[in-house]
């Protein structure tokens, strides 16, 4: 997916929200939007936004000396999936279609986003799991069943912290022995690493990778060697957030996207209204799940 023109207000936005966070004087601020601003005016459009969102996150990083901003977050929205998970995997046992649950449930933990939103409320991702069951999805959640069946091998490309938490409830209905999950290789917003991955048990169901890359997203140009054998080898791809459906929208491995449209520039590529619960396959692939 190429870099959209609407892309700027949120790159901007992304910069501020974080000087704020770190807490960052009015002179630091002012410096770390002048160089982000700097970069956008000669950025590539055609490569996806989270070449940016790399550029970006690893600028304020360095410049405020802090590793990981969003490191207190990530860890309050892991503590919260976790108390809830019991309840939830309970909801996917007593489901009419287990497989259709777990795949909404999962979904609906991609609101735990802070690279689209300066704030996310526990509360309201708890009411939005609430309603996860009956809310419209868009896509073919028997379809990707069928596919996870036929499937050799399947990479599962994890999101967000907390989130990583409501992928569980979905692996617990994969064939595990032919599954391998990806984060990311260090902090980049409040993106999942390993060790959001051991600290919600994912690395005691599956093995773990790690992408190679700090982009909020698979931008394959600066992944790892393991990670894009991985990739290559795999039958299947299941790919949860938006940072990953705009970096591999038009690959041609079977990918399944799943993720909320929360922007409105992922939402026209979609074709979907905005806030729409997604389950989309590759645009490379000539067929989709939309």
């Amino acid at each position: 997916m190429r870099t959209s023109l609407d892309c700027l207000p949120c790159f901007v936005g992304q910069a501020l929200d974080v000087t704020r966070l770190v807490g960052a004087g009015e002179g630091l601020r002012e410096r770390i939007l002048r160089d982000v601003l700097q970069a956008a005016s000669g950025m590539d459009y055609t490569r996806p936004p989270p070449v940016m969102g790399k550029y970006i996150h690893r600028l304020v990083r360095e410049l405020v000396d802090e590793p990981d901003p969003y490191a207190g977050l990530k860890q309050r929205f892991n503590d919260m999936a976790l108390r809830v998970r019991p309840q939830l995997e309970e909801r996917v046992r007593q489901a009419a279609n287990p497989f259709e649950a777990a795949v909404r449930l999962a979904i609906t933990g991609n609101l735990i986003d802070f690279g689209t939103a300066s704030r996310v409320d526990e509360e309201e991702v708890l009411q939005a799991v609430d309603r996860a069951l009956d809310t419209p999805l868009q896509g073919d959640a028997a379809f990707l069943e069928q596919a996870v069946a036929r499937a050799d091998s399947i990479l599962y490309l994890f999101d967000n912290a907390g989130e990583i938490v409501f992928d569980r409830l979905l692996l617990d209905l994969l064939p595990l022995e032919r599954v391998v999950g990806a984060v990311k290789p260090s902090p980049i917003i409040n993106d999942a690493t390993m060790e959001d991955a051991r600290s919600s048990g994912i690395t005691e169901m599956i093995p773990v990778v790690e992408t190679g890359s700090d982009a909020p997203g698979a931008v394959l140009q600066d992944c790892g060697e393991e990670f894009l054998e991985r990739f290559q080898g795999a039958d299947l791809i299941l790919a949860k957030g938006q940072g990953n459906y705009e970096a591999l929208s038009h690959t041609d491995k079977d990918a399944f996207f799943l993720l909320k449209a929360k922007c409105s520039v992922v939402a026209e590529d979609l074709g979907c209204p905005q806030g729409t619960m997604m389950l989309t396959r590759s645009q490379g692939r000539g067929e989709g799940a939309k």
